[in-house]
C-alpha cells in the first residue's frame, strides 16, 4: 500500500491547517476538556465549517458535501484531530444525514439536511431501551397509527429511550419505534421516525454520568403525535435504516486519527519530568505499553484506509466497520488508562476540589485533573453503537461465514 501523498494532497494538507489556524475560536481552545461545553460552543466550530462548506465532508456534492476524495477526508480528520478541534456532532452529521439523503423523500431531504450543514438543527438519538440495547431489535417503544383532528395521519408515540446522548440540547431525535407488534421476527415491525423534541408528551430527564458530567439522559415518550410524513423509508422497514445508520457511526467511532493524537499526548505526559524521580517514559514496562498501542493503532488505520478505498469505489461502509469499530474503541480505552495511570495519586476522582484557594483543579499536573472522569467516560465506548461483543459475532457471520 501507497501511503505517500502527492504534491497536491501535500497543498490541500496546508490549505487545511491554515483554515483551522485562522478560523477556530480562541475560546474553544482555552476551555479545553476541563468543563462541560455548552450548547453554543458545541455548534460553534460546526457552523463556521457549514458557512466554509466543510461541515459535511463524507455527504454527496448535491447535499452540501465537500466533493473530496477520500484522501482528501483523511488528510481533513488528521489536522482536525491534531488541532484538538471539537468535531461537529455526528448524530446529524454521520448519523442521520446520511439516512436521510438515502432513504428520505425529496421534502424531508429540503427540510431536514440544509440544517445539519449549516450546524443550526441538534438531533439526538433514539434508540436505546432499558431492556433493549445491544439487542436492539427486542425495542418495545410504540407508535400506532391514529387519524389527528386535523384529518391528517400519525403516529402516536409511547415508550422510553435510554442513554440519549445530549438530548437537554437536541432539537429534533430519530427514533426506532414498534409500528407492528405482530411481526413474525423482531427486526421486523420496526419504523424509523423523525421527532421534533419539543412536542407535547416528551420528557428529558438526566443522567449524570460517574465523572459527574450531564452528558445522557434518558426520553420519555406520552402520547407523541408524529405526522406520519416524518417516517424515513417504508412502514415496519426502519430495520433497513438502523442497519445503515449504524455501520456509518461503528466506522467514525474508531477514532483513528484522535487516537494518535492521545497517543502523542501520552507520550509527552510519560516525558515529563517528576518531582518523585525520572520520567515514566524511561520505565521500560510503560514504554512497552505505548509501543503495543502504536502498533495496534496502526493496523487500525490501514484497515481505516482500506475501508476509506472501497467507499470511493462506491462500496459504502460494511462488515469491516465492525473491526474498526472494535478495535478502535478498545484503543481508545487503553490511552485512558494509561493516561490515568501516568496520573498516579493525582487522579484520584474525588482527589479534586482542595488544595490552595480549594481550586478543582489546583492539585498535581494539569493532565490529571480528567484523567479519571475521562477513563470512566472511556467505558462506554466498547457497548454503544452496538457492543464489541456484538460485533463480533457480526464479523464471524458476515466476514468469517461462521
Amino acid at each position: 500500500m501507497d501511503l505517500s501523498f502527492s504534491p497536491e494532497e501535500e497543498a490541500f494538507r496546508e490549505e487545511v491547517r491554515a483554515f483551522i489556524a485562522e478560523n477556530y475560536p480562541e475560546d474553544l481552545r482555552t476551555k479545553g476538556g476541563r468543563e462541560e461545553l455548552g450548547r453554543e460552543d458545541m455548534l460553534k466550530w460546526h457552523q463556521i465549517l457549514g458557512e466554509k462548506g466543510w461541515s459535511v465532508p463524507a455527504w454527496p456534492k448535491e447535499y452540501g458535501g465537500t466533493g473530496w476524495t477520500s484522501t482528501q477526508r483523511y488528510i481533513w480528520s488528521e489536522e482536525s484531530a491534531k488541532a484538538e478541534t471539537i468535531p461537529p456532532l455526528p448524530f446529524g452529521v454521520s448519523m442521520v444525514g446520511p439516512v436521510i439523503y438515502t432513504f428520505g423523500t425529496e421534502e424531508q431531504k429540503k427540510k431536514f439536511l440544509p440544517g445539519i450543514v449549516a450546524g443550526t438543527t441538534w438531533w439526538c438519538q433514539g434508540y436505546s431501551e432499558p431492556g433493549a440495547g445491544s439487542d436492539l431489535a427486542s425495542l418495545k417503544t410504540k407508535a400506532e397509527r391514529i387519524k389527528g383532528d386535523d384529518g391528517k395521519e400519525y403516529y402516536l408515540v409511547n415508550g422510553q429511550k435510554t442513554w440519549t446522548t445530549l438530548a437537554q440540547h437536541a432539537d429534533w431525535g430519530f427514533f426506532l419505534v414498534r409500528t407492528n407488534p405482530d411481526a413474525p421476527k423482531p427486526q421486523q415491525g420496526i419504523s424509523f421516525l423523525l421527532i421534533d423534541m419539543k412536542t407535547p408528551g416528551i420528557t428529558v430527564r438526566p443522567i449524570i454520568t460517574l465523572g459527574g458530567e450531564h452528558e445522557v439522559n434518558e426520553v420519555w415518550l406520552d402520547n407523541v403525535k408524529v405526522p406520519v410524513e416524518n417516517r424515513v423509508h417504508e412502514e415496519n422497514d426502519g430495520w433497513t435504516c438502523a442497519k445503515f445508520l449504524l455501520a456509518h457511526e461503528r466506522s467514525g467511532i474508531a477514532g483513528v486519527a484522535r487516537s494518535k493524537r492521545g497517543i502523542e499526548k501520552l507520550r509527552e505526559i510519560a516525558a515529563a519530568e517528576l518531582d518523585e524521580g525520572q520520567p515514566l517514559i524511561e520505565n521500560p514496562f510503560f514504554r512497552r505499553k505505548i509501543a503495543d498501542l502504536e502498533i495496534d493503532l496502526a493496523a487500525l488505520e490501514f484497515t481505516e484506509l482500506r475501508t476509506l478505498a472501497g467507499e470511493a469505489a462506491g462500496r459504502g461502509p460494511g462488515p469491516e466497520s465492525s473491526i474498526l469499530k472494535i478495535k478502535g474503541t478498545e484503543i481508545q480505552q487503553r490511552i485512558t488508562e494509561l493516561v490515568l495511570e501516568a496520573a498516579g495519586h493525582y487522579g484520584a476522582p474525588y482527589f479534586r476540589g482542595y488544595g490552595e484557594g480549594g481550586n478543582e483543579y489546583s492539585i498535581g499536573p494539569d493532565y490529571a485533573q480528567r484523567a479519571a472522569p475521562t477513563y470512566f467516560n472511556g467505558r462506554k465506548t466498547s457497548i454503544y453503537g452496538g457492543s464489541n461483543e456484538i460485533q463480533r459475532g457480526i464479523i464471524a457471520k458476515m466476514v468469517l461465514g461462521l
